[in-house]
């Protein structure tokens, strides 16, 4: 009854803190109007770029917190316990974020201090606050060699899960260090298996071959294959969902009935990889203003132009590229289209693909910190040929080519706090591990105190992560939580990093060596804020700026 009463008290909180984020952004609206106050002023809004970042992230944090606790009384209590402390902290730093930007924003100071005298959250703190209590969740954590809280998934999913967490263990770590230190391709081994448990098609429904139900969606399914994946190794397995999920995503949208019933079935049995060719050289996160131009001619269109950060490109046998096809580039993102691209596989760091039907495709491998196995790839169409029936959704299909990009990349997203997930998910296994082996000054580094805290705030990270990423997978199924999985991306990449980091420093001076897993897992989470949308961009143009449209409707109601 206790845990209900606290439950509810968080839940009390949230609510304030969403007021408050309301109010700030209704501020930003009414401010960024234009003098006839009909729209959106850009150059307003660019005005309120820091305090939008730190707005996003308010709403990241909070909207994590709130998924954790959401768990609920059903669970055992160290879940509570920890779901009620991590919503303690977030809301500390949610007061330091209002604090940092309210004048900016319309908020009074008073009003913002006056949180932390609420009888709420003066409750919670003393009871799930102090230092002492977050340390005995630690101590609780080694004891037990509790690598991960009580799950909550169904008989069907913690099958799915034991099930690529064993593939993981047995077939994608062992490999993991060698491919990231000597910067390998990913090796047969891990594809072809991949493939036989079904990974190509999470999300692909069954009528095409794929382990999604006909009748409804299962992103679930998806997102805790992913984190198994991506806890063996980001580089080597936790991203050959990704392309597949999005090229899918983007057929199902939009394709032609021909279109998916070729595609789909090859790319759920792994029998054709693929790779996603969206970003250039001079656009970065901004796929409106995709430049690579897609000519007609009889029969077809003729490519131009050049493309980067295209992952696995070399490896994959079909390219799913955006392209330019209107000669009036006032139209923007409405003169878009997707084309499907064949070429044949090809080993190494760079390739040339002479078309026997006309052009050259080239390719050269970007060396990059980490996020080793797949490679990403600089790649240059010159006049390069594809047929009419290239073009994703036919005739019908020009001109939408952001929107069937757009359906695959909100899936990309929560795919990618996912990958996050398995991430920090294994650097806080490494952690937990090492704490328990590793004695200094005549003690296991993990009866410290400092440690003690550590491991139980990377923990409370991982499990946010996921009951984030989990909440926003059943939205989306039932047709919402695109802003949520924007949301969960911006939380969980970024406390990748932190969780990361923080795994490395237990370690001490180990955990800067490259024979350590945790170095690996320190650089590979830096690109999950970069990649799938870069954190910025996410945090002003799409979560914030909803938000302000959001209040600008209101006040034009």
């Amino acid at each position: 009854m206790m845990v209900l009463k606290d439950i509810k008290k968080a839940n009390e909180l949230i609510c304030e803190i969403r007021n408050l984020l309301l109010k700030a952004f209704a501020f930003i609206a009414k401010n960024s109007m234009t003098p006839d106050r009909k729209s959106l002023s850009l150059e307003g809004l660019d005005h309120f770029q820091e305090a939008s970042y730190e707005l996003a992230f308010v709403s990241a944090e909070i909207s994590a917190a709130e998924a954790f606790i959401s768990r609920g009384p059903d669970c055992d209590s160290l879940v509570n316990q920890m779901a009620l402390c991590f919503m303690v902290e977030t809301f500390n730093r949610s007061i330091s974020r209002f604090l940092r930007i309210g004048q900016n924003v319309g908020l009074n100071e008073d009003e913002i201090i006056q949180f932390y005298g609420n009888t709420n959250y003066v409750s919670l703190r003393f009871k799930y606050g102090r230092l002492e209590f977050v340390a005995s969740l630690g101590s609780e954590l080694c004891t037990g060699g509790i690598t991960q809280l009580s799950s909550n998934l169904n008989t069907e999913k913690e099958l799915m899960r034991t099930t690529f967490k064993r593939f993981a263990d047995e077939v994608v770590i062992p490999k993991a260090e060698a491919i990231h230190r000597e910067d390998l391709d990913v090796p047969d081994e891990i594809l072809v298996s991949a493939a036989e448990l079904g990974c190509f098609g999470t999300c692909i429904p069954e009528k095409f071959g794929g382990l999604q139900p006909d009748d409804r969606p299962d992103s679930l399914s998806m997102i805790i294959v992913t984190e198994e994946l991506s806890r063996g190794s980001l580089g080597a397995a936790g991203s050959l969902i990704t392309r597949p999920e999005i090229a899918a995503r983007a057929l199902l949208s939009g394709g032609t009935e021909q279109q998916k019933s070729r595609w789909l079935p090859k790319l759920a049995s792994g029998q054709t990889l693929c790779a996603i060719s969206i970003t250039e050289p001079n656009t970065g996160s901004d796929v409106a203003s995709v430049n690579l131009r897609a000519s007609p001619v009889e029969g077809g269109w003729i490519l131009n132009g050049a493309k980067t950060w295209c992952t696995f490109a070399a490896r994959s046998e079909l390219l799913v590229v955006l392209a330019r096809t209107e000669s009036n580039d006032s139209l923007g993102h409405k003169g878009l289209s997707l084309f499907l691209v064949e070429k044949p596989a090809f080993k190494g760091r760079n390739f040339i693909f002479k078309n026997p039907v006309g052009g050259e495709l080239s390719g050269q491998s970007i060396s990059t910190l980490g996020y080793r196995g797949m490679h990403s790839f600089d790649l240059n169409f010159d006049g390069f040929f594809v047929p009419d029936e290239a073009l994703v959704g036919g005739i019908k299909g020009r001109g939408k080519g952001f929107y069937h990009t757009m359906s695959g990349f909100s899936g990309g997203r929560i795919q990618t706090a996912a990958r996050a997930t398995g991430v920090m998910q294994s650097a806080y296994e490494h952690a937990l591990r090492y704490a328990a082996e590793r004695a200094t000054f005549g003690r296991l580094i993990n009866e410290y105190q400092l440690i003690q805290i550590k491991l139980a705030r990377i923990l409370m990270m991982v499990e946010a992560s996921r009951a984030f990423s989990h909440r926003v997978a059943r939205l989306m199924d039932e047709g919402q939580g695109q802003m949520e999985a924007s949301l969960v991306k911006l939380f969980s990449c970024r406390a990748a990093e932190q969780v990361t980091r923080e795994a490395q420093q237990i370690f001490g001076g180990m955990g800067y060596a490259e024979e350590v897993a945790v170095s690996r897992l320190f650089v590979d989470a830096r690109v999950l804020s970069i990649f799938e949308g870069a954190e910025e961009v996410l945090a002003l143009k799409v979560v914030a700026r909803g938000y302000i449209d959001s209040a600008f409707a209101e006040f034009e109601s």
